[in-house]
């Protein structure tokens, strides 16, 4: 029975060690998430004036992930466990970030080749926010999670499509070639928001895993 006790008071210093952690590095993310948008906003405004600087600021999903992330960063680093800092916000920005990454670098960092501030910008929104994100998400307490948290997970990219192809109906301008009616048929734009929400199912997927796994 003093066995039983004393593991019970291990795992618990363990999470709450782990919730400290990630409470640390937290700040450290919502930092540079809130950094590196702001620097991305003055960059574009600059160059196509500040009204439709910030409409095609939003019109990305890498800012809105971003945001997303840094949001729930700020609020993890002031101690919320529930609703934007709870588990269910966190795997929702863990895939969105990741899927960010992943995106960017097997579909678009080959297609341009940014220097100076917009260098560091694309470095710190693609790069070494899912990273830092993502780690964050691992030193969180886990075992909270169940199956119907996987369609959460999806809802991001999901509702990023709708509202990107909206958007674009309205003003003729697509953030990503993929996404864009006049790159390619109806069936090839359906088949690309199809791997979008696929690769997000299986990044969720493996984190959910994770966080079963790392709750027993």
């Amino acid at each position: 029975m003093a066995m039983w006790a004393d593991s019970q008071a291990e795992a618990q210093a363990d999470v709450v060690q782990a919730g400290g952690a990630a409470r640390g590095l937290a700040a450290v993310v919502a930092a540079v998430g809130w950094a590196a948008l702001a620097l991305q906003l003055v960059l574009i405004s600059d160059k196509l004036g500040f009204g439709l600087g910030a409409w095609r600021f939003i019109g990305y999903l890498t800012i809105l992930t971003n945001i997303g992330a840094a949001t729930v960063a700020s609020a993890v680093a002031l101690g919320s466990t529930r609703r934007i800092g709870g588990a269910r916000a966190r795997l929702m920005a863990a895939t969105s970030i990741a899927l960010v990454g992943l995106t960017y670098t097997i579909a678009l960092r080959s297609l341009w080749n940014p220097e100076g501030l917009q260098k560091l910008a694309d470095f710190g929104l693609h790069d070494v926010m899912p990273l830092l994100f993502v780690t964050m998400w691992a030193l969180a307490p886990h075992g909270s999670l169940d199956r119907k948290d996987f369609v959460w997970a999806l809802a991001p990219p999901a509702l990023y499509a709708a509202y990107a192809l909206a958007r674009g109906a309205i003003d003729g301008w697509y953030a990503y070639w993929f996404l864009d009616p006049g790159t390619q048929n109806a069936s090839g734009l359906l088949l690309s928001i199809a791997v979008v929400i696929a690769a997000a199912g299986v990044i969720a997927a493996i984190l959910i895993a994770i966080d079963r796994w790392k709750g027993r």
